[in-house]
């Protein structure tokens, strides 16, 4: 059995993002098919580590980045470990990876859930033109890199001539096999905590609210879409939540007499995936995948969606249960609301066999040796 170390730099045990939710359930996923380890920060909850040993050798400090202490703590565990495979998230750690491939002679797989510094540029942040100089090389130092959506690798295949060979798709997973049979229970469930009225149309979006792309859509709603659908006969409830909403939104109380309400972060986020009849995402910058939709749809829910939101996900395997409009048409996409949108449809049998995690982990075995 192979034996693997993954260095993610950042906390993810608990996870509170899509993000940390991908790296934890990846890990989780991962530690079934191989001996696996993982080095992490210190200020993960290693007791939630079931199928792998984790190694808390990065430090919180901001300056984890830059450690030059972290490659002699890596080269130790992988000496006494007898690591043959180093996958590192993302490529910010790719200088150390380098190291480890060129004094360690081990395999080295970059782990990657955008493109990043397109991420950056769409923010707009002015330093994208280095980050995607330092991307680039580190992508090419590695000998395998794992892309999370077909566009991200042909990106990576003609925009920054990474070998098509050693670009592997290896999309975001879900935990279930097949569409749930209790999404009435969990509407109803829901709408008795919240109070809502059970027979209302439930529009659900959720997401960190601090980010900006989450928080521009979330402006959206309130301001375009909202407006729209209030000069309506549809009787509808938009429910937000999610961790960092800024203060001066003040929980969003000034729009509870417009049908809009914030539940905060909820601990148990497939309950209120699964009560959704629709789920929005009227996002239009951020890029990369947008996992919440990924898994809206395992868990049966219809999602609407701008085309930019939409990017990354494979639209034949979701049938009915991905409506998409055209960016910035917010008419069209409140009218969209106003209909049907299957609602009761299940999700395809081809879905989950893609997006499930045990089968992504399985395929991806042959490319650790």
């Amino acid at each position: 059995m192979e034996k693997v170390l993954n260095i993610v730099s950042y906390p993810y045990l608990p996870y509170f993002s899509g993000g940390q939710k991908l790296i934890a359930h990846f890990n989780q996923y991962l530690g079934e098919q191989c001996n696996l380890h993982v080095a992490g920060t210190t200020d993960n909850d290693a007791t939630m580590a079931k199928s792998y040993v984790f190694h808390p050798l990065l430090y919180k400090s901001k300056f984890r980045y830059a450690d030059p202490g972290l490659y002699f703590r890596i080269k130790k565990l992988i000496t006494e470990q007898q690591i043959t495979t180093v996958i590192i998230e993302h490529p910010y750690l790719g200088w150390l990876g380098w190291l480890l491939k060129k004094n360690c002679k081990i395999k080295l797989i970059v782990h990657t859930h955008n493109i990043e510094y397109e991420r950056f540029r769409t923010i707009g942040k002015s330093w994208w033109p280095l980050l995607k100089r330092y991307e680039q090389w580190v992508l090419k130092q590695a000998h395998t890199v794992f892309c999370i959506s077909e566009e991200d690798r042909r990106w990576m295949i003609e925009k920054m001539k990474i070998e098509a060979a050693k670009c592997i798709l290896v999309p975001y997973g879900i935990n279930q096999q097949q569409s749930p049979a209790n999404k009435a229970e969990s509407k109803a469930l829901v709408c008795s905590k919240h109070g809502f009225d059970p027979t209302h149309k439930l529009l659900l979006f959720n997401g960190l609210l601090d980010y900006k792309p989450n928080l521009d859509a979330l402006k959206v709603i309130i301001e375009e879409i909202n407006t729209v659908l209030l000069h309506t006969s549809l009787k509808y409830t938009i429910l937000i939540t999610g961790k960092r909403l800024p203060a001066e939104f003040d929980e969003l109380k000034a729009w509870n007499h417009q049908n809009i309400y914030y539940a905060g972060f909820v601990e148990d986020i497939e309950l209120y995936f699964k009560a959704a009849d629709l789920f929005l995402n009227p996002v239009q910058s951020g890029g990369g995948v947008k996992t919440k939709m990924i898994e809206a749809i395992a868990l049966g829910t219809t999602v609407l969606s701008t085309e930019t939101g939409a990017a990354g996900i494979d639209k034949k395997l979701c049938g009915p249960k991905l409506l998409t409009v055209a960016d910035n048409d917010w008419s069209s996409f409140a009218k969209m609301i106003l209909s049907n949108n299957n609602i009761h449809t299940p999700t395809p049998e081809a879905y989950y066999q893609t997006y499930y995690w045990g089968n992504i982990t399985r395929k991806i075995i042959p490319n650790l040796s």
